[in-house]
């Protein structure tokens, strides 16, 4: 595969990820068919053992969070853009901290963004805990989910 190619697949793959925390977007199946797009081009035991682990962790991960008690973030009044915040800190916390980083990023960016919108701690950590509690828990498992398989995509490259 061509590192053009290689690139393109990163950027499906980020695309995928940010749509995880964007409503509306299936952002595990955008990173799944990544995963499948290198795969059917690389055609390596490694790509097909990539693929086949990332199909078993997103089909695990859309159980759990359809297990997982529905609930919805519209009493909180948080905004779209503190979850693409949170979603990006929490990506780059991922990369920066591996596997653990996700989730201490994806809380501090939601709190940065409710504090630079509300202005104090006191109110800013009230609405990331009424977050967390609406909804963060299948953001945070879809989100984690996705960085796995990116992160097991990465090594696969980096190795081959």
């Amino acid at each position: 595969m061509g590192t053009w190619q290689l690139i393109l697949v990163g950027l499906v793959m980020l695309l995928g990820l940010l749509g995880v925390v964007t409503p509306g977007v299936p952002g595990p199946l955008i990173v799944w068919a990544g995963t499948l797009w290198w795969s059917m081009t690389d055609r390596t035991a490694l790509a097909w053992a990539v693929l086949a682990g990332a199909t078993g962790i997103l089909l695990l991960d859309q159980a759990v969070v359809w297990l997982l008690p529905p609930r919805r973030p519209s009493g909180t009044g948080i905004r779209r853009r503190a979850f693409l915040v949170a979603g990006a800190t929490g990506i780059a916390g991922f990369f920066l901290i591996p596997l653990v980083g996700a989730v201490p990023g994806f809380l501090a960016g939601i709190y940065g963004a409710e504090r630079r919108r509300l202005g104090g701690h006191g109110e800013a950590w009230a609405s990331t805990r009424a977050v967390m509690r609406a909804l963060g828990t299948s953001v945070l498992v879809e989100l984690f989910a996705c960085l796995l398989v990116v992160g097991a995509w990465v090594g696969a490259v980096v190795a081959g």
